[in-house]
């Protein structure tokens, strides 16, 4: 296969412009191709053997995310709350332990849940204020990842009518999420509870999971956002 086309993963975290200008030099009568995420693309549809392993990380991420939320404290710093999010990981459940996750747990307070994917530090936990975990889990490397945003204290108004929004319209896309339906369309209901009940989303509400390894624990194929054409099949 030295004379033939070659398909490379252009856009893969590990396989860095070196390796490319090494392969490329190794076989200078190949010819090589974008395959443009060929191999997260076939591994969009998962077995019934792969859907065991990411319904026990599912068992083991809702786990971990019950016992974080129990352990959220006025005055607990925020490193005690993650150091027990990632015993109860790699504890697992029911004999099945979890493996390293693709991202670390991440835990943002106050004026940080303005932004994302920020992690802990070593303040107190407030006696009144948001606390925001996005936290995974793994076995066998295939994952499954939680949000839930938490209310220090009694919410506000303002809070709970937007928590009752995204409620709302988290129920009615797992309603509509059937094989046969196209990836925009529960795009579209999403918002149209979110805009009922004056709110907006610009950016995407979802995206594919699986296998994978740092630094990141999703598939790079399917989100849920506006144009996305992809039709649900049993399995993703």
């Amino acid at each position: 296969w030295g004379s033939d086309r070659i398909g490379v993963e252009l856009d893969a975290h590990f396989y860095t412009a070196r390796a490319h200008q090494h392969l490329v030099a190794g076989l200078p009568n190949a010819k090589f191709s974008d395959s443009r995420g060929l191999v997260n693309w076939a591994r969009l549809v998962k077995s019934d053997a792969e859907l065991v392993y990411m319904r026990e990380a599912g068992r083991i991420v809702s786990h971990t995310m019950r016992q974080a939320i129990n352990n959220l404290k006025p005055g607990v710093p925020e490193y005690e709350i993650v150091a027990q999010i990632y015993a109860d990981q790699t504890r697992g459940v029911d004999g099945k332990y979890g493996d390293y996750t693709s991202l670390c747990p991440l835990i943002q307070v106050d004026e940080k849940t303005n932004a994302p994917h920020l992690t802990w530090s070593d303040k107190p936990l407030p006696k009144s204020g948001l606390v925001l975990l996005e936290i995974g889990a793994a076995r066998r490397h295939y994952h499954a990842p939680l949000t839930r945003t938490v209310y220090m204290g009694k919410p506000p108004k303002e809070a709970q009518h937007l928590a009752n929004a995204i409620i709302e319209g988290g129920d009615a896309v797992l309603e509509m999420a059937k094989p046969g339906v196209i990836v925009d369309e529960l795009n579209t209901v999403w918002l149209s509870v979110l805009n009922r009940h004056g709110y907006v989303k610009k950016g995407r509400s979802g995206y594919s999971i699986g296998m994978n390894f740092p630094p990141d624990w999703g598939e790079r194929t399917v989100s849920i956002r506006a144009g996305e054409k992809t039709v649900l099949q049993a399995g993703m």
